[in-house]
This record gives C-alpha cells, structure tokens and sequence, in this order.
C-alpha cells in the first residue's frame, strides 16, 4: 500500500472573512523541500485578476526567474479556480492549469471542466501552486482542507485509468475527484496532457510533461465545504433561467444531441473541415465520422460537467478491431479531426481509439494528430523513410499505422521519440524542407479550425499567448450579422467572416477580451458563445460575479481584468524573448486551399501583417507587439517593465 510522505492541514492558517465566491486561500507546495505554506490573498488580487489566467499568470510572473527550462524544478504548475467556480448554474465549472510550456517555452494554459475545480473550492482552496522536484514519484492528496504527499511509485508507468482507480481504492472514497499524468506525461513528451475524470482534458501545451518532470502523478480532490454566494436569491434566478432556457437554444439542443461532433458536417459543407494536414478544407468520407454517425453507431452515454444539463460529453463503445472502453469517454470535434480528416482516416472506431489511448497515455489529441499528419506527409514526400519509421507504412490514410504511431510517442520509441518532441523541434531536426508541413504556431500545433475561411480564427493563432488556440475568440461566423448579445460587446454591423480590415481586428480585441474574460471566470465558452448557441449574455455573467461576491462590478471592469490577464501573459513571453516574428502563421495559409467549397482560399500576408500592426495599436503595445509603459500604468501592472524592459 502506498505509504503517505509529509502531511499539511491548512486549518492552522486560520479562517479568512472573504467568504462569498472564494475562500482566500492559496496553497503553495514545494515538492523538493517538502513544504506547504498557506498564502491568503487581500481580495484586491481577486478583484483584479478574478481567478483563473489572471490569477495563474500572475503568480507565474511574479515567482518564475526569467529563461528557467520549463522541466526544471523551478517551473510551477498551478490550478486556479475562479470567483465564481463552485456556484451551481451550468458552465461554472471549468478551471485553468499553467505553466511555462515545454511545447512553446511560454506561457502555457489550458482549461478543462468536470467536477474537479468545483471540488477545489470544497476542499479549502482557490488555488494550488506546486513547484519543486519530488525524489521519488507521489501524487497529491488534498481532503477538506488537508494536504497529504504520498508515495506514488507504485502507479509510475500506470495509465490515468488504472491510477484514478488505485488512488480511489487507498483514500476509500469513489468521489475523489482526481486530475492524473500517463506514460507520456512521465516520458516528458512535449505535449502531454492532464486527465481528470478520464475524459475532461487539460490538452494543450505539454503540461502533463511539467507533471511529469515534477514526478507527480495526480492530484486528488475532496471536500465539504460550500462555497457560499453573497445573494443567493439573485443565483437561485439566474438557474431558473438557464434552465428553462437552454432547451428553446438550437445550439444547445445541438450540441446536447451530437455532441461537439455537431460541427463535422457544417464545417465539411463550409469547405473548412482541416484535411490531409491542411491541405484541403473537405473530406469525401466525413458524414462518417459526424456526430449523427456516432449517435447512431457507438454511442452509449453520455456524461456532464457539475450542474450542467447539456451533458456534451459523449461515452463510446467501438467494436472490434478498435474496440473502446465508454470510461474514456468519446472523441471530441477536435479529436474526430486531427485522427479523421488531417491524417484521411475515415474509421470511426480507430478514431474512437486513438481519442481512448491518448487519454489513457496523456497526450493531446490536436498535437499527436497533427504530429502523425506531419510524419504522414513527411513519409509521402520522401523525406521520411521506412527505415526512420521502423518499418511503418506512414501514408495518409493508414489507420493502423496511426495508432502504433500514437503508443511509440508515449514511450518515445523510434520515431516516436522525434514526433514527441512536437512538429516544430521535430521539422527543425529532420530538414530537408519539412518546415513546410509543420503546422504550428509559437511551436503549438493548430487546432482543427482552417482560418483561410474566417480570418478571425488566424488572428486567433497568431496572438493566443499560449500559441495556435482557437478558443481564443469566437469564430468569425458569429458575428457575420448582428445581435443583441453581440452588440452588448459595441459590435453592431455584421462583419464579413473573409475580411482583414480595421472592422475584423476591432471586433478580434473586443472578441479575444471576452473570451479571455471566460478564461479567468472559468466559464464554458459554449454556454455563452456570442450568437444564438449561447444561452446566458454578458450581463448574466456580470449578475453572477456579483450575486457570487457582493461586489457591484461592471462589465467595463471585469473586461479590464481580462485585459490584465491577457497583457501579462504577453508580458510573459516578452521576458521569455518572444518578439512580433513569433506573431505569425504557418506557410500553408497563405497559400491557396487544394478542395473543398473553399478551394482557392488563401490569407493574403500583407494584409495579415497590416492587421497584427493595427491590433497592437488598439491594445496599446508597441510596433513590436510590446505593451507600452502607459498601458501598464493604466492596468495596474507597471511591476512589470524592468523585467521586459531588460530582456
């Protein structure tokens, strides 16, 4: 039986006064010095950077010397929840994990749902800070307010599936919400995820490879304390709302039927759906990979986020030869993508296995995709051979080849060892032109979303401080015409999804602050999508905040905070030496669409770099994307400037 190393019970800190949304309780855990210490922030933290990002990159500034490798002890890995997190209205349950990325070597964040956030917040704490190097593998053990580091060395090499069900057997308790790294994780892979509850997925980054070079397995959560709103009545209004409302909402009902799998077929129609590694924008065979497909063939379940009624998540049983365990739960869009049509696959089961052995192994799907897709199109080229692949047969379309691929990357066997390492490092090493099919930005691969056809999703790449991320805004197509909601946002014309003016780069700052916004609140982006998929609006969010802590905050000051947020991040990787050359975009997509509706399709560079300058300007940084002093001034965050000044 594991034996428990060192023990904390926050109790001794004390109880704070701030009990309305958030506890005040930050824990910080050196694994290396085997130390906890209580940190119990003035709520003017919370007030200026809300939770979340904020909050995160704020400690991540303020605690990490400039230039550390992102595998060193130094680096942190910090869970943040938010204001809001724990309050129970459907969307209220994401939360954020950073870190200095291994993939990029900047700031690095990812959100997930579930119930371990929420669960956080029971446990005593709004936040956990861990650094250091254990010397022996442990995982973390955080119950109603008490923190315990145990032995883990007996789930090294596990996967998430067989350590969540180890650690919940030793702590007795089938609640245990537990957040966990695999083999890839502790193999250091570049873009190692976190698992919690085996299917909601911090993925982007390489985060779970911060776990792993920690030597820290998983984090367990587990409380009873409730997190109390300062009107309750105002809350208990805003659930009558949601959820007499989602069901008349035909993105909800949509994406409650199908899943995000919903988008399969539309953005097949659109001529947007990401093929033989963004090559072409449509795949012949993607009605059998839709979420309709699913629903009618594998699909067994399906599984939600703590109080939502939608239950996107889906859980699948694949027959033979893929045959799948509904545990993992089911392929998101993303997923279906990156494993269908980048890599020509049209199997919906090996899809399907792909999606469990990632979350078995703790790897990213929308990396390991476009890290196969990139090997794929290497191979065909040339520039690959059989003997680099030990034998593989790695053309498009090679679906058994696809997943021995996926476990050699766990392992870092072979090949697989070279694509671990993410496509840009891997391109840089191979050369012979393969730059030219590394699909990233900031080193981070693409997500599954072809901004040839909505420009806003490129700006999106190009200016997400954590790399190529398409949840960085919404996409173009919701504000093609007005709306009430949309216009609550100062957008009130319709603006052409194709366009690159002074209109589209306007609408991308007012858009990336409000999703930035989702960021630190921890927020299901598609419950308040800025169009008719989105059931709650901006004022709703500001009733919450406020009905959660008894402030009387205004959405001007919570945009501020997602700003600040948002600038210190960019300050971040300005001290970490990105510059204005990192703001860019991979080749291919200003180069024209092969097939599909939007054949022919390209982003004209000029144009792109014309609108990057005119983006800065509106945020008030510098020619060289740098914020400017007097920006920093107005965001509270003039502590910054030495450090980028001197870089």
């Amino acid at each position: 039986m594991p034996r428990l190393y060192w023990q904390f019970t926050s109790r001794a800190a004390g109880k704070t006064a701030m009990t309305h949304g958030y506890l005040g309780k930050v824990a910080r855990i050196d694994l290396g010095r085997r130390l906890v210490e209580v940190e119990q922030p003035d709520e003017s933290l919370y007030k200026k950077y809300l939770g979340g990002r904020g909050l995160g990159v704020y400690y991540l500034f303020r605690d990490l010397p400039p230039k550390i490798d992102p595998l060193a002890p130094e680096n942190e890995i910090i869970f943040a929840t938010s204001v809001i997190t724990g309050i129970p209205i459907a969307g209220m349950s994401r939360f954020s994990i950073i870190a200095k990325s291994p993939l990029t070597g900047g700031f690095g964040e990812a959100e997930a749902g579930g119930f371990f956030g929420s669960e956080l917040k029971a446990a005593g704490f709004d936040a956990l800070i861990i650094r250091g190097r254990s010397e022996n593998p442990v995982y973390l053990s955080v119950l109603d307010g008490s923190i315990e580091v145990r032995d883990a060395s007996p789930l090294w090499g596990k996967n998430t599936k067989e350590a969540q069900e180890e650690i919940r057997g030793e702590l007795k308790d089938r609640l245990v919400r537990i957040a966990s790294i695999g083999p890839a994780g502790e193999n250091l892979v570049r873009y190692a995820c976190i698992v919690n509850e085996l299917h909601f997925v911090h993925g982007r980054g390489g985060l779970g490879a911060v776990m792993g070079s920690k030597r820290l397995k998983a984090v367990a959560v587990r409380g009873h304390e409730k997190v109390e709103a300062k009107d309750p009545e105002k809350v208990r209004q805003l659930q009558d709302y949601m959820r007499t409302r989602w069901k008349e909402n035909p993105g909800s009902v949509s994406r409650s039927t199908l899943g995000t799998a919903d988008i399969v077929m539309p953005l097949n129609a659109l001529g947007l759906l990401p093929t033989r590694n963004f090559q072409g924008g449509s795949f012949e065979k993607a009605e059998g990979l839709s979420g309709e497909t699913m629903k009618s063939t594998i699909l067994t379940g399906t599984d939600g986020c703590y109080a939502c009624p939608i239950r996107c998540k889906r859980e699948v049983r694949a027959p033979e030869p893929y045959e799948t365990n509904p545990s993992y739960g089911g392929p998101e869009y993303e997923t279906i993508v990156a494993f269908g049509p980048l890599c020509e696959i049209a199997d919906l089961g090996a899809v399907s296995k792909a999606n469990e052995l990632c979350n078995a192994y703790s790897l990213d799907t929308i990396s390991a995709g476009s890290a196969i897709a990139f090997a794929m199109e290497c191979y065909e080229d040339g520039i690959l051979t059989k003997e680099d692949t030990g034998g593989l047969e790695l053309r498009f379309g090679n679906a058994d080849a696809m997943l021995q691929l996926l476990e050699m990357v766990a392992y870092r066997k072979g090949i697989g060892d070279l694509l671990a390492e993410g496509v840009k490092r891997a391109s840089d090493k191979l050369g012979k032109g393969s730059s030219r099919f590394a699909m990233h930005v900031k080193g981070k691969e693409l997500a599954m979303h072809d901004p040839r056809g909505k420009t806003g999703v490129g700006l999106g790449y190009a200016l997400s401080p954590s790399g190529a991320d398409h949840m960085q805004a919404a996409h173009d197509h919701a504000f093609a015409k007005p709306s009430r909601y949309v216009e609550s946002l100062g957008i009130v014309e319709g603006i052409d999804p194709l366009s690159l003016d002074a209109e589209k780069v306007r609408m991308f700052v007012y858009a990336h602050l409000w999703w930035g916004l989702l960021d630190c609140l921890g927020v299901c982006k598609f419950i308040f999508i800025p169009h008719s998929a989105g059931v709650l609006t901006p004022h709703h969010l500001v009733d919450l905040v406020n009905a959660s802590t008894g402030w009387e905050t205004s959405l001007w000051s919570l945009m501020k905070s997602s700003e600040r947020g948002l600038d210190l991040a960019r300050c971040f990787n300005v001290r970490e030496g990105f510059t204005r050359a990192d703001d860019n975009l991979p080749q291919r997509l200003f180069d024209e669409l092969k097939s599909g509706r939007q054949k022919g399709a390209k982003i004209n560079e000029q144009d792109f770099q014309r609108a990057l300058q005119l983006y800065y300007e509106m945020m008030g940084w510098n020619q060289d994307g740098v914020p400017r002093a007097t920006k920093l001034q107005e965001l509270d965050l003039e502590w910054t400037l030495q450090q980028i000044s001197s870089n």
